[in-house]
């Protein structure tokens, strides 16, 4: 069997990520339209408490988004995501060290959310919608996460094909990552995420987690968010909410797999199996 050996430890605001387990980077969506939560969490006191659960519940980072990029979603104008956001970084940071990550894919975003505490740019679009943002992202010395997604959020879902999904998707990190560096972003800071759901078919999602490892060749952390997603009701009709078996299931295939990190909803159920996995995984 092919070794695989870790990527160097990255920094995410004061924590060290050195890959000795599998880390869990828990969801706040603060929109009326996530797929699986919206509307749940627009309160900032209530966003703050769901995030504070998150963490005792064992998360490693708490992921903040305030626009939905769900298939189909429109997009949030810059004041209203602002508004949705940044109180919530704030108000988390002020009662809470956790590692606070900030999915946008705009630039403006991304340097208040820093600026109020977040330490991680969460970027779905992988540098490319906003020509400022890798820029933004070296300026403020954090990390950044980049996504593969095909299209855009509006589209994406509308017949995603490609020639050779796995190969195609490596070029497209080479060049974003590219991207990245050309701007000054080092390459230590630079997390990958192979955006499942995003411009790919339910076989594609299956296919990416099979495959996961051929991503493990760029060095770098790798990041699968594949919680409740649609694929995963595909195999039992369940509705998102009811989708904790095969969310777990995701999991810990992706991390058997060579993810380093999780993006998920259920953060509780989720340690509990990845100490398994991650046991198993260690064991000599």
């Amino acid at each position: 069997m092919r070794e695989y050996q870790n990527p160097a430890p990255i920094e995410i605001g004061s924590h060290t990520f050195d890959f000795s387990a599998t880390y869990i980077m828990g969801i706040i969506n603060v929109t009326p339209d996530s797929f699986s939560d919206g509307g749940r969490f627009l309160d900032t006191g209530a966003a703050v408490a769901h995030a504070l659960k998150l963490v005792s519940e064992g998360a490693d980072i708490i992921d903040i988004g305030g626009e939905s990029t769900r298939p189909g979603a429109e997009e949030v104008l810059l004041d209203d995501e602002l508004a949705r956001v940044i109180p919530v970084i704030e108000k988390l940071r002020a009662v809470s060290n956790i590692p606070i990550s900030v999915d946008t894919y705009k630039s403006a975003v991304a340097r208040a959310a820093v600026d109020k505490g977040a330490d991680l740019i969460n970027d779905i679009s992988g540098l490319r919608f906003d020509p400022a943002m890798a820029e933004t992202a070296a300026s403020l010395k954090v990390p950044v996460v980049v996504m593969h997604m095909k299209g855009e959020p509006k589209s994406m879902q509308t017949d995603p094909v490609y020639e050779n999904l796995i190969e195609e998707m490596y070029t497209y990190f080479e060049e974003s990552i590219g991207i990245a560096e050309k701007a000054g972003i080092l390459r230590d800071k630079i997390i990958i995420d192979p955006g499942i759901g995003f411009g790919k078919t339910f076989p594609h999602n299956f296919s990416i987690l099979r495959n996961l490892r051929r991503f493990s060749d760029l060095g770098l952390p790798i990041l699968v968010g594949a919680s409740r997603k649609s694929f995963l009701g595909s195999l039992s009709s369940a509705e998102a909410d009811d989708r904790l078996v095969e969310s777990l299931a995701a999991a810990v295939i992706a991390a058997s797999n060579g993810a380093h990190f999780v993006r998920v909803h259920d953060v509780a159920a989720t340690r509990r199996v990845l100490r398994l996995c991650d046991a198993v995984r260690n064991a000599e």
